[in-house]
C-alpha cells in the first residue's frame, strides 16, 4: 500500500520569503552568558525519536526555523530568535518595529539582521501588540531609552503590563521556569521546544511606556507613511490586545490572536483567565472587517498564511475552535460536570480535531476547559467535601499514614506505575514526597514517572513542566534570573510604583505601625496621599493638604533614588525621616526560587 503523502504546506510557508539567518545563531547576554542559542535545537533536523510524540516534533522542527522572511513587499518578520517573532513594516524614511521580542540581546540582534539585508533603516515608531513580555521586552534593543520616536499600544497596555510583569511577576517568572524548560538541556530528552516558538530568550528586558494609545476599531493611524487600520480585541490572548490591518499592503496581523496551535485560556505560567467567547468574535470580526483586504495574514508567533482562500479557512477554523471551547464547557457545567470531569472527555468537531493548527501544542483542551470552567464558577466545584481542604503538605501526611508509611506509599507508586496508571502514580508520589522530601526512594520514583509522563506529551508546556519537576526532584532549584532593565521602574506610573511597596508589605510586622506620608511631585505636579494603617499601606493620589508624619518633595527620579537607596539626597523632607526607614523595615522581599514539586 502507497503510503499518504505528508502535507508540507505549514514548512514551504514557514520558508517562504527567506533571505538570510544569523550565523552562528547564538546571541550573547549582557551579563557575559548566552541570551539566545537558536543552533540548540539543530538536533530537530534529524527524524524523530521515541520520546517526543511525532506531532509535537514536527512543531518543534517549524518554530525552530529561524532567519529573517519577506511576508510581502515592504513587510518583513524575523522568526526563530526568540519565542516571539519581531515584524519590520518599510515606512518612507526607515522602518517600523512591531513587538521587538523578550530580551534587549535578541532585539538588537534582529534589527541587526534586518539592516544587514535591507539596508540601516532608522526605527520611525515601535508597535506593541499586546503587554506580554516577549513582545516589548526587547525595546531598548531596537530604540534608546531617551526616544523620541512613537510607541503605539492599545489603550490600558501600561495597567496589563506592570500586573503582569511586576505584581505577580515573581510567581510568574518562577512557574515560568516549569512550563518553558528554561533550565533544561535542548535536546530528544529535555526541552524540544514551547509549542508557540522554540522558546524564551534570557537576556535583559525593558519597557518604555506608550506615547499613542489605540482606543477603538477602525481608528487610522498613518505612521511614516505607512497606514494602519486597527483592531481592538481585549480580553482574548491579553487583556490589552489589537490586531491591525496594512490596507496598501494587503497584510493583516493578528498579534496573537491566531497562530498555528491552540493556544492557552489560562497559561500554566499563571495570569488572567481569557475569555474564549470573545476571542472567537473577535477573530470573527477581523474576518468581517478585513478578509476580503488581506491576501497574507501573518501573527507575532510561528509563520504566515498566504491567499485570501487559505487565510479565511485558518480564521474560520480558529473561531470555530475558541466557541466551541467555551460554548460545550459551558453547556457542559450547567448540566452539572465540573471543569476537570468536562476536561477528561471533551472530544473536538472532527473537521476541526484534523488541523494542526488546532492541536494543543501550547495550550491544550483539558487545561483550556478547565480555565473556562474557573473564569464562570472559580475554584470551587460546588461540593462541600472540597470546600476546606487541607493544604498539600498536610494532605500528604494523611495519606501516606494511611498507607502505612513513606516505604508502604512509594510501593504502592511503583505499583500504578507499572500498571500504567501514570496519572495516579505522580500524584500518590507527590504525596510521599511532600511527607518526606529527604526521602530519596520517593524523589526517585516520582521523578521517574514525571519522566514518562513528559516523552508522552504532545503539548510542549506539559512536557516541560514534567521533566522540570524530574529535574528538581534530581537536584537543586537553580537559581531563577531576573534582569529587568531600570527603564522598567521609570517606565511605571506613580501609583504602580507605590504599589510595589504596599505588595511586599510583611502584614504581621505592620499590625501595631501607624503613620502617614505626604508625597508632592514637581515633575509632574501629583500630590499623592499614603498611610500605614492595620497593615495595610494605602496609597492614593489627593488635591488636599494632610498632616502627614512626613512630607516629601521630589520627582518621580527622586522616588525612584529612595526606593532603590534609602537616600534623601536631592530630595526635600519634612517631618520624621525615620519614617520611610520604619516603612522598609516592614518590606518583605520576593522569592525567586521558591519550591514547587517539594514543600
Amino acid at each position: 500500500m502507497t503510503a499518504a503523502p505528508v502535507d508540507r504546506t505549514d514548512f514551504e510557508n514557514a520558508e517562504r520569503g527567506f533571505i538570510a539567518r544569523l550565523i552562528p545563531g547564538v546571541i550573547p547576554a549582557k551579563n557575559g552568558g548566552t541570551a539566545y542559542d537558536a543552533d540548540s535545537f539543530d538536533f530537530l533536523k534529524g527524524e524523530g525519536s521515541d520520546t517526543v510524540p511525532p506531532s509535537l516534533w514536527r512543531q518543534s522542527q517549524l518554530t525552530a526555523i529561524h532567519g529573517l522572511y519577506e511576508v510581502c513587499e515592504g513587510v518583513y518578520q524575523v522568526r526563530g530568535l526568540d519565542i516571539s517573532n519581531m515584524t519590520l513594516i518599510e515606512s518612507d524614511n526607515g522602518v517600523i518595529v512591531v513587538d521587538p521580542l523578550v530580551s534587549t540581546e535578541t532585539a538588537a540582534a534582529a534589527l541587526g539582521l534586518y539592516r544587514a539585508n535591507r539596508g540601516d533603516r532608522e526605527v520611525r515608531a515601535v508597535i506593541y501588540t499586546h503587554p506580554h513580555a516577549d513582545h516589548f521586552g526587547g525595546v531598548l534593543g531596537v530604540v534608546a531609552p531617551g526616544t523620541t520616536v512613537p510607541i503605539i499600544a492599545p489603550e490600558h497596555f501600561m495597567e496589563h503590563a506592570i500586573s503582569e510583569n511586576v505584581y505577580a511577576g515573581t510567581a510568574m517568572l518562577r512557574r515560568g521556569m516549569y512550563y518553558s524548560g528554561a533550565n533544561l538541556q535542548r535536546n530528544p530528552e529535555g526541552v524540544v521546544g514551547m509549542g508557540l516558538g522554540p522558546i524564551a530568550s534570557a537576556g535583559e528586558f525593558g519597557l518604555l511606556p506608550p506615547t499613542l494609545d489605540i482606543t477603538a476599531t477602525g481608528q487610522e493611524e498613518e505612521i511614516d507613511g505607512v497606514r494602519f487600520i486597527f483592531q481592538m480585541t481585549p480580553g482574548t490572548e491579553a487583556p490589552a490586545e489589537m490586531n491591525f490591518l496594512l490596507p496598501d499592503r494587503n497584510a493583516l496581523c493578528m498579534a496573537e490572536n491566531a497562530c498555528h496551535t491552540l493556544h492557552n485560556i489560562l497559561t500554566l505560567r499563571g495570569a488572567q483567565v481569557r475569555d474564549s467567547r470573545m476571542w472567537s468574535r473577535y477573530i470573527a470580526e477581523a474576518i468581517e472587517l478585513f478578509a476580503d483586504r488581506a491576501d497574507v495574514v501573518f501573527a507575532s508567533h510561528h509563520w504566515p498564511t498566504w491567499g485570501r482562500e487559505n487565510l479565511v479557512e485558518f480564521l474560520t477554523q480558529q473561531r470555530d475552535t475558541y466557541a466551541y471551547l467555551h460554548d460545550q464547557t459551558v453547556r457542559r457545567m450547567n448540566q452539572g460536570e465540573t471543569g476537570s470531569e468536562i476536561a477528561e472527555d471533551f472530544p473536538l468537531a472532527p473537521d476541526l480535531a484534523a488541523q494542526w493548527n488546532n492541536r494543543g501544542y501550547y495550550g491544550s483542551i483539558s487545561h483550556d476547559v478547565k480555565a473556562i470552567y474557573q473564569r464562570y464558577l472559580g475554584w470551587y466545584d460546588a461540593n462541600p467535601a472540597h470546600l476546606w481542604m487541607h493544604p498539600p503538605q498536610e494532605q500528604a501526611n494523611r495519606y501516606v499514614q494511611l498507607l502505612g508509611g513513606v516505604d508502604a506509599t512509594v510501593a504502592k507508586v511503583k505499583e500504578f506505575a507499572s500498571s500504567g496508571d501514570l496519572r495516579f502514580a505522580a500524584e500518590l508520589g507527590s504525596h510521599a514526597v511532600f511527607a518526606d522530601p529527604s526521602h530519596a526512594e520517593a524523589k526517585k520514583a516520582l521523578a521517574s514517572i514525571l519522566e514518562r509522563l513528559a516523552y508522552g506529551a504532545e503539548n510542549a508546556t506539559w512536557r516541560n513542566c514534567f521533566l522540570t519537576g524530574a529535574f528538581e526532584l534530581r537536584n537543586p532549584i537553580p537559581h531563577t534570573l531576573l534582569a529587568p532593565s531600570p527603564e522598567m521602574a521609570k517606565a511605571m506610573s506613580i501609583t504602580q510604583l507605590f504599589d510595589t511597596l504596599s505588595l511586599n508589605v510583611v502584614g504581621e510586622r505592620a499590625w501595631s505601625e501607624k503613620f502617614s506620608i505626604s508625597w508632592h511631585f514637581t515633575d509632574s505636579g501629583e500630590n499623592y496621599r499614603m498611610e500605614l494603617s492595620h497593615g495595610a499601606l494605602i496609597h492614593y493620589p489627593t488635591t488636599r493638604n494632610h498632616t502627614s508624619d512626613l512630607d516629601v518633595t521630589l520627582t518621580k527620579l527622586g522616588l525612584l533614588q529612595l526606593i532603590g537607596t534609602g537616600s534623601f539626597d536631592n530630595v526635600q523632607a519634612e517631618g520624621d525621616t525615620t519614617v520611610w526607614k520604619r516603612l522598609t523595615g516592614l518590606l518583605d522581599k520576593s522569592n525567586p526560587d521558591f519550591a514547587i514539586v517539594t514543600p
